[in-house]
């Protein structure tokens, strides 16, 4: 029995040391897997922590129907006081012979998990929002199923 006890509690401290501190994670799903530049996936979040750094991170589902090997965004930032930040981001989605990056899971969907920002601090507490377009010249996009935004602590 004492072999199977300590199997478990190494497989529990492996688990948790792998695992990031999320201080917010969101999803949203896309219609029927087609992102129109005018449906934007917004995420509010309070933040009370302005010393710590952490790291954003964009999750993009998409299909191997997906007809590019990247994907423009378009993210804004507002802050607690109103003020405004613009950026884009240009995600990569497969190699040059075509191969999809991501963890496959589901069929012919593709999870990624792309780095927005890293060791970032909150200037201000407060409630942030995040909103993300799509900003390729194809509009509306098809093959792409869900977008997320999460926000660790920077380890």
């Amino acid at each position: 029995m004492k072999p199977f006890y300590l199997s478990i509690f190494l497989l529990s401290i492996l688990f948790s040391s792998c695992a990031d501190e999320a201080v917010y994670e969101g999803n949203k799903v896309v219609e029927n897997g087609i992102w129109d530049s005018q449906n934007v996936a917004v995420f509010e979040f309070d933040i009370m922590d302005t010393v710590n750094l952490h790291d954003f991170f964009l999750d993009i589902r998409n299909g191997e129907e997906y007809e590019f090997s990247n994907l423009n965004v378009f993210i804004e930032m507002e802050f607690p006081n109103g003020k405004l930040a613009v950026d884009t981001l240009e995600c990569p989605m497969a190699d040059e012979l075509g191969n999809w990056y991501g963890k496959g899971g589901l069929g012919d969907l593709y999870d990624n998990r792309i780095i927005y920002k890293s060791k970032k601090q909150f200037p201000i507490a407060g409630h942030y929002k995040v909103s993300i377009h799509q900003g390729m010249r194809v509009n509306p996009l098809p093959g792409i199923y869900d977008i997320g935004f999460r926000l660790a602590k920077s380890k």
